[in-house]
């Protein structure tokens, strides 16, 4: 159960974009679950709460991942010279048939929750696979982590493998039905998503069921958007009467508004798309090294945060190789000065300052008021060690570099201690 705490140290979060908070010595308190502010001395009427000092070493706000995929976790870095299509019938579809084996799931699901747990990441969006079982024995293991997730069960009812397509639109709706039957009421920390793969592989009338549960059950939705140029024309073949890739999601329901929308890519989206996403308010999962590794593109960050888009980061494991939401942050900014010198020179490269933005707050606000130590704002912290990357003395480092080196730099020996909605989980 959430308590009321303190946590000292140099404490670093985003108040804005563009505007990284940084408090030497701060005090972060906690009150049943939430901040109640970053101070430089502890107001007295916090002055009975238990203080944690983590001396020298660096709290940031817990890191949102809003796109992976825990089953491709077993081949990250494989098939990397593949484009999208490719890789999903040479290197994805035929892992995720194994699922069907509740056992095996079982032992990747694992080594997964495992790795995820001790990663800076606190809040992820997580595709599992069609198989109902191995879905639920998926969200069992998150749950035990004491991580914030939404996970989804995959629906495909086309275009794919024999093996891993349902019977029919109303079977994989049923199937969905059933699952989500079964898990109700039985986590406190792991929610489900309605989660249609991708329009190439959805049937009209499975969307439109999908659409219907979303709706009917209050839950959100997540799904691919315009990741290669391949994948649009497709749609478009698929959807003929639809205006663009994301039209074909708004016309079953599915692209914000009344249904909470995150969309992973829009490497590739057009103006027409872009006004949509903003007006129905659907998020962005910009995926950085994934969009590098299948050669999908450089998406355009710089313009939809200029437009106002909410937008955060995804690590989308496998097609990215490192659930790292700060290495997400360093492929977000080196992508982006590609972008400004190849393609558009008029729109600017990220700044370490916006990175971390989009890891944070940006990502955080899929789940609510999450991904800062603004008062009010729920409780997730990681407290970092940055010992033992050298650097020469006396010459010293201000907190925002140090946090910069983190980017960069850090891995999962560096993480000292993580809190989840002022629950401490390790």
């Amino acid at each position: 159960m959430a308590g009321n705490f303190v946590l000292k140290g140099h404490i670093c979060y985003s108040k804005s974009l563009r505007e990284v908070e940084t408090v030497e010595n701060g005090y972060l308190v906690c009150v049943d679950g939430r901040s109640a502010g970053v101070f430089g001395e502890l107001p007295e009427a916090f002055s009975h709460f238990p203080v944690t000092d983590f001396g020298d070493k660096l709290i940031i706000p817990g890191l949102v991942d809003l796109h992976l995929h825990a089953p491709q976790y077993t081949f990250r870095s494989l098939g990397m010279d593949l484009e999208l299509l490719d890789w999903l019938e040479t290197r994805t579809f035929p892992e995720e048939s194994k699922y069907k084996d509740l056992e095996y799931a079982k032992k990747a699901y694992s080594i997964f929750t495992e790795g995820l747990k001790y990663s800076t990441t606190t809040r992820a969006c997580i595709f599992a696979t069609l198989h109902g079982p191995a879905t639920i024995a998926l969200m069992d293991m998150l749950e035990q982590t004491g991580l914030k997730t939404m996970v989804g069960k995959v629906n495909m009812d086309r275009n794919c493998p024999d093996i891993l397509r349902e019977k029919s639109a109303e079977a994989a709706a049923e199937d969905t039905l059933l699952w989500l039957s079964q898990i109700r009421g039985r986590y406190e920390h792991t929610k489900p998503v309605i989660t249609p793969r991708f329009i190439p592989t959805c049937s009209d009338e499975l969307m439109e069921r999908l659409g219907q549960i979303a709706r009917e059950q209050g839950l959100p939705v997540q799904s691919h958007l315009s990741e290669n140029q391949g994948e649009i024309a497709w749609v478009k073949e698929l959807c003929p009467w639809s205006g663009f890739y994301g039209d074909a999601y708004d016309h079953f329901g599915m692209f914000g508004g009344e249904v909470k929308t995150v969309m992973a890519h829009c490497v590739w989206s057009s103006k027409e798309e872009q006004a949509r996403m903003k007006e129905n308010g659907v998020f962005i999962a910009h995926c950085p090294e994934s969009n590098t590794n299948l050669s999908s593109g450089i998406a355009p960050i710089r313009e939809y945060l200029d437009q106002g888009l909410k937008v955060g980061l995804g690590s989308d494991i496998a097609g990215g190789t490192k659930e790292s939401i700060f290495f997400a942050m360093a492929e977000a900014i080196r992508v982006s000065k590609l972008r400004w010198r190849l393609v558009d020179n008029t729109k600017g490269p990220l700044t370490v300052e916006e990175a971390f933005f989009l890891g944070t707050k940006g990502g955080g606000a899929f789940f609510g008021e999450v991904g800062s130590f603004e008062e009010g704002y729920e409780l997730d912290a990681v407290v970092l060690d940055d010992e033992s990357i050298p650097h020469p003395h006396p010459q010293p480092l201000s907190v925002r570099e140090r946090l910069e080196r983190m980017i960069y730099l850090s891995d999962e020996r560096h993480i000292t201690a993580k809190y989840i909605a002022g629950r401490q989980i390790f």
